[in-house]
């Protein structure tokens, strides 16, 4: 099995370069035919999540239809794929931050209560927790 990065997953996704996109999806049509996956690692999702919201704009609700549209692609394998259908379950009723979401949600899936983090901004939501509040006093 092969790996594919970022920039594959995003050219079939934006289809921004019709040469590039025109590739992934032959590439794609191939692995239907040979009966052959492609391997999508954890970082692969989380940095497709940031450069889908940062670099290209795209809508939460689009990104989020993409990447289920993705997981049902029979010649896609996703490395923790229970964690990101958790994922996308939370992320159509929250506001967190896509990315900030799928850690949570790693980290759930591994056993942790919460993520500990210096983002304020995250520490809104329960699933993370200040770092600091933690410390004990004789640590300070």
């Amino acid at each position: 099995m092969k790996a594919l990065d970022t920039n594959v997953i995003v050219r079939f996704l934006v289809k921004d370069d019709p040469t590039q996109s025109e590739i992934v999806y032959r590439a794609f049509k191939q692995a239907e035919a040979q009966n052959s996956l492609y391997w999508i690692p954890l970082l692969v999702v989380l940095e497709t999540l940031w450069v889908l919201e940062s670099v290209y704009e795209i809508r939460r609700d689009k990104i989020l239809d993409a990447l289920n549209g993705m997981i049902l692609l029979p010649v896609l394998r996703f490395e923790a794929q229970a964690t990101i259908e958790n994922f996308l379950a939370r992320a159509r009723e929250s506001k967190i931050d896509l990315g900030d979401l799928l850690i949570a949600s790693a980290a759930q899936q591994s056993g942790c209560e919460q993520v500990l983090t210096f983002d304020k901004k995250a520490c809104r939501y329960d699933l993370f927790k200040p770092i600091e509040s933690f410390l004990t006093s004789s640590s300070k």
